[in-house]
């Protein structure tokens, strides 16, 4: 507990320390970001301010969770460095994305081929270390019913998937001030409760596992604190974007702790926003393919999407929204937590 509490903190209080030093530097460097025309009229405002502000919550959850694993040093390096990997290959090809969109003023970023290329090796590299891993396997949990489903040589492609899913997903999320710094925190905590709870149940039985388990309740408190200390400069009006740098960083990081953890179905709870993020864009494609098919012309099925800028073209106010996407996210996550209830370790 005190290991978390300290990953926590020292990721939040380095991400505050940062914030001063690197939103000026990303000011002067002129890495500004560009609104399009397509996006709500409300979000004119925000072209230029300054992006790739996930170096700071990258800085912070890095340098905090190897300094809390290794006080009181209990075992876990493999599952961590397994977390650290996946997060940052994942915001690897975010801060190319962004580099190439901001200072080589190429608009679209990386070729759609390139971004999927860095994704793809990112997904099948971790999938790869959870199969092989002894502690991970090729089982997953189904929640509720608490029992495993062996997966087998399917494992890695479906797991990659899913990985690919979430990490564009986060992506997608993050499109209004604290959005994803927001619900992507209180994940972080989620994770990190549900990875104590698998901690006490096999401390005694499996001290080398309960080692592992704990680092992600390390790694989760570190990705909550730096997200809170993201919130001082990324709240309503933001003063810096975590850009694609940031956003992909803790895609990488929730799918990484749900995968480590065997719960990759709990992201349907804990992650519902982004989920629904990526749903709603290809629901929207798809009805507006569909009817233009039927009806000789296309029609809308949300004002536009992701679905959170739906929410505000239907006259909630961005602050609301994030609230809303907060408060769903946390009910979601106690429903993940109570789903543990009878759930077996070995």
């Amino acid at each position: 507990m005190l290991r978390m509490l300290l990953a926590l903190i020292l990721s939040a209080v380095l991400v505050l320390l940062t914030g001063p030093k690197v939103i000026p530097a990303l000011r002067k460097m002129k890495f500004g970001q560009t609104i399009y025309d397509l996006g709500p009229q409300s979000h004119k405002q925000k072209q230029g301010t300054p992006t790739m502000g996930g170096v700071m919550i990258a800085f912070g959850v890095v340098v905090a969770a190897l300094v809390a694993l290794l006080i009181n040093y209990k075992g876990g390096v493999s599952f961590m460095l397994g977390l650290l990997a996946i997060s940052l290959l994942s915001m690897a090809v975010g801060f190319a994305d962004d580099y190439i969109k901001v200072v080589k003023k190429r608009s679209l970023g990386l070729t759609p081929w390139q971004k999927i290329a860095g994704q793809v090796f990112t997904a099948v590299a971790f999938s790869a270390f959870c199969y092989f891993h002894p502690q991970v396997g090729s089982k997953v949990i189904i929640p509720f019913a608490n029992i495993e489903w062996d997966l087998g040589i399917f494992y890695i492609p479906l797991l990659s998937l899913t990985i690919i899913f979430i990490v564009n997903s986060a992506n997608l999320n993050d499109g209004l001030d604290g959005l994803l710094s927001g619900v992507a925190g209180v994940g972080g905590m989620a994770w990190a409760s549900i990875a104590l709870f698998c901690t006490l149940a096999v401390v005694e039985t499996n001290p080398e596992y309960a080692g592992n388990l704990q680092s992600i309740s390390v790694f989760g408190m570190a990705v909550m604190g730096a997200c809170i200390g993201f919130l001082r400069f990324n709240h309503h009006p933001a003063t810096v974007f975590m850009g694609d740098t940031g956003s992909m960083l803790l895609g990488g990081a929730t799918v990484g702790m749900a995968m480590l953890l065997r719960q990759p179905f709990l992201l349907l709870l804990i992650a519902f926003t982004m989920v629904a993020s990526s749903v709603s864009v290809i629901i929207q494609r798809y009805y507006y393919k569909a009817t233009r098919k039927i009806f000789g012309e296309p029609r809308r099925l949300f004002k536009m999407t992701p679905i959170h800028h739906h929410f505000e073209l239907s006259g909630m106010s961005e602050n609301k929204v994030v609230v809303m996407y907060v408060i769903v996210t946390v009910v979601l996550s106690l429903i993940a937590l109570w789903s543990l209830q009878g759930l077996q370790l070995v």
